[in-house]
């Protein structure tokens, strides 16, 4: 049967058992939260982000960095570069923001001169599992972490190892886990590996590490026209890939300025995929299957183009942050047009959704709560939160993390008490 998001919550769940009690609401374990698309099952939100409902209960300053917390029961992991030299990773007490330890390493590396505005530190939101904790480094390295005391159990230097280029920005695709593997756009390609061991399994998509390789986009696992795929986007392509083998299923150019395919896919449904470029269009495309052969076919297309935020889909709508810097609602059947904001938020969006509810945190430290409405934009509330907020926004049970450029928070939205600082 094709996995759709249910089915994806359902499987983390499952995994969620062998960790503990949590439920899977209650944590964010790798980039966009349990099912990989910003999707949460929660307690409904409350319609105020105001400080008598979202109430701040630490902050602590950190070096820069992009990457987006990641929160278990008890931790939340963050990561930073320090004096332009050495990426570290920080684990902290989820109530307190205190300290429990820190691992770094050396790695860090300039980005090109047009992305400089956006700084040269650690952009990967890392993996967790229940016991280990992945994490990319910017000079293409993968290194697998003990979660309990941040212990290096494996470290792949995939430059120095397979004789690859460094990718021009960075390391900065998110880890994917997925049973006993892990999967990265990293080495000039794509890579999966033996979680446990480290071990390459296999590595595809290869082309030494130049446009098609330097990956921006991050992996996700789906059923398209009957078969479990990984699905992954270039910087031209957006292709599917054989988890087991790493064989090539299906591929398709996808017209983007400077290889600007940043969005994670967005998988529709059990045939259909969703993207949308910098320099491109909004795009879908139907998976179809004779055989052992997957044909890829256009569904549909529109002229607005996305930039850095990858949607959310509720009732059969995607809601996007564009590149003028306006939202977007689109139909997923036809393409059609419901509704672009009258006018421009923030350069960045990161979504997380709950029932009709989304939060939408942007660059400028504005975090706004909407209605998913396909009629009209509504905001429910909206509050400023803190400045430089690149990092996707974490959401576990009632408490929000925020990861600014240089500080990390936790909000609550029902605590009662005073806030506690470390």
């Amino acid at each position: 049967m094709p996995r759709t998001a249910d089915d994806r919550l359902l499987a983390f769940c499952s995994m969620v058992l062998l960790i503990g009690s949590a439920s899977a609401s209650d944590l964010w374990p790798q980039w966009r939260g349990p099912s990989r698309d910003g999707r949460i099952a929660a307690s409904a939100w409350p319609d105020q982000l105001d400080e008598k409902h979202l109430r701040q209960l630490w902050r602590i300053p950190l070096g820069p960095s992009y990457s987006g917390p990641i929160v278990t029961t008890t931790q939340v992991f963050t990561t930073e570069t320090l004096d332009s030299q050495t990426e570290t990773v920080r684990a902290l007490d989820r109530q307190t923001g205190r300290e429990l330890w820190k691992t770094e390493w050396a790695g860090s590396m300039k980005v090109p001169f047009f992305a400089k505005s956006n700084g040269d530190w650690i952009r990967s939101t890392p993996a967790w599992d229940g016991e280990s904790l992945f994490v990319a480094g910017m000079r293409d390295v993968l290194v697998c972490l003990d979660a309990s005391n941040g212990n290096v159990r494996w470290k792949h230097d995939f430059p120095a190892e397979l004789k690859t280029e460094l990718p021009a920005f960075g390391f900065v695709c998110s880890p994917l886990i997925d049973g006993n593997d892990v999967f990265v756009q990293a080495g000039g390609g794509v890579v999966r590996l033996d979680k446990k061991s480290g071990e390459i399994r296999w590595r595809s998509l290869t082309d030494g590490g130049g446009m098609n390789g330097s990956a921006f986009s991050s992996p996700v696992l789906a059923t398209l026209a009957g078969s479990r795929q990984l699905v992954v986007q270039s910087r031209t392509h957006l292709a599917a890939l054989d988890p087991e083998s790493g064989k090539q299923l299906w591929s398709t150019p996808v017209e983007a300025f400077r290889g600007m395919n940043i969005l994670t896919p967005t998988i529709v449904s059990s045939n259909r995929v969703f993207t949308s470029t910098y320099g491109g269009k909004t795009l879908a495309f139907d998976i179809r299957r004779d055989g052992e052969k997957f044909t890829v076919q256009p569904a549909w297309s529109f002229k607005a183009q996305g930039y850095m935020s990858s949607p959310v889909l509720i009732d059969g709508h995607a809601y996007l942050h564009l590149r003028n810097q306006r939202a977007l609602c689109i139909d997923l059947a036809d393409g059609t047009e419901r509704w672009t904001s009258p006018s421009g938020f923030g350069k960045y969006w990161s979504l997380v959704s709950n029932r009709d509810r989304i939060l939408a945190l942007d660059e400028r430290g504005v975090l706004l709560l909407l209605k998913a409405n396909p009629a009209k934009l509504e905001i429910v509330s909206e509050r400023k939160v803190g400045s430089d907020t690149w990092a996707h926004l974490a959401v576990a049970g009632s408490q929000l993390f925020i990861r600014e450029l240089n500080a990390l928070a936790a909000y609550d939205w029902t605590l009662p008490g005073p806030s506690t600082q470390p």
